[in-house]
């Protein structure tokens, strides 16, 4: 990984407490891969053998239930480590993660886990503190589940994505990687048909546009409004 500078990895969470050569000493344990779109990096409940820092692109985090469903319940932006199962105390990834869009990532075995924790203050303080945001999202998205109506669920799923991975465009604030409406359905909570109708009519008045897995936000205030009713 010599050829990866230092200094791009310096603001992302993992890094940003560490020195430089602390930084090109991790990265020399390092190896690079990249995934095309939906394919998967790793499956759940399969033994966790590597963890790894998402360079570019979009990581789709979706749970197998008991009769075989899949239900997507996170997403992770680049910039963030993921299929770190030590740091949850455990031995095998609690989830699959799939590839939302062409991504670039890099992973180190597990055994160096323990090692990067202990030898690096700030590699461990962020990392755990990522850890701790996540769990603050899922017992959010518990806690809307339970006392939200329907269309305040979408909204806010709608909102999350385009905080965590939205970019600017000339019709609005678009979801960097594609998505569809199952997607939106699993994360709120609801059904496909229940998606489907409340986007279609939030196009027509003209909060989204939405096309085949790509979702635009042409106003987000009308939207923030609508998930905070």
């Amino acid at each position: 990984m010599h050829k990866l500078d230092e200094s791009l990895l310096s603001p992302l969470p993992p890094f940003r407490q560490l020195q430089k050569p602390q930084i090109r000493a991790i990265l020399d344990q390092a190896t690079s891969h990249r995934f095309d779109s939906n394919v998967s990096v790793f499956e759940q409940s399969a033994p966790a053998r590597r963890f790894f820092l998402l360079l570019d692109g979009t990581v789709r985090v979706v749970k197998i239930t008991p009769n075989g469903e899949q239900v997507t319940f996170l997403h992770i932006p680049s910039g963030q480590l993921f299929g770190i199962a030590q740091a949850l105390g455990r031995d095998t990834y609690p989830a699959t993660a799939i590839a939302a869009c062409e991504i670039l990532a890099l992973s180190w075995p597990t055994s160096l886990w323990r090692e990067f924790v202990t030898d690096y203050q700030g590699f461990a303080t962020e990392t755990y503190k990522v850890v701790g945001d996540r769990v603050d999202e899922m017992n959010t998205r518990i806690v809307e589940m339970s006392t939200q109506h329907v269309e305040q669920r979408i909204a806010r799923a709608l909102l999350r994505l385009v905080n965590q991975s939205g970019r600017r465009t000339e019709d609005g604030i678009e979801i960097s990687f594609p998505i569809t409406r199952k997607d939106v359905s699993e994360m709120a909570g609801t059904t496909l048909q229940t998606v489907s109708r409340l986007l279609s009519g939030w196009e027509k008045d003209g909060l989204i546009t939405s096309q085949r897995k790509k979702i635009i936000i042409c106003d987000p205030h009308r939207l923030t409004v609508l998930g905070d009713l």
